[in-house]
């Protein structure tokens, strides 16, 4: 079973916890695909020192996770 994260949010915090909860589902041998849309195209902009949202998706990407922008 494939799961589908949609992020359309540009608050650090959020998009944060939805990647972290994609890796965590990746860990859990599924299939996972990231769709970023409207503010949350944003992501590699709004990566913090408390939310490193870039560290995460470096990780998802090295899991097999999928990203469509």
């Amino acid at each position: 079973m494939g799961w589908l994260f949609v992020i359309s949010s540009n608050e650090p915090e959020t998009v944060y916890n939805a990647v972290r909860l994609a890796n965590v589902s990746l860990k859990k041998n599924k299939e996972v695909t990231l769709f970023m849309l409207g503010r949350g195209v944003e992501f590699n902009e709004i990566s913090t020192e408390e939310f490193d949202i870039n560290s995460q998706l470096d990780e998802f990407y090295e899991a097999g996770g999928e990203l469509i922008v």
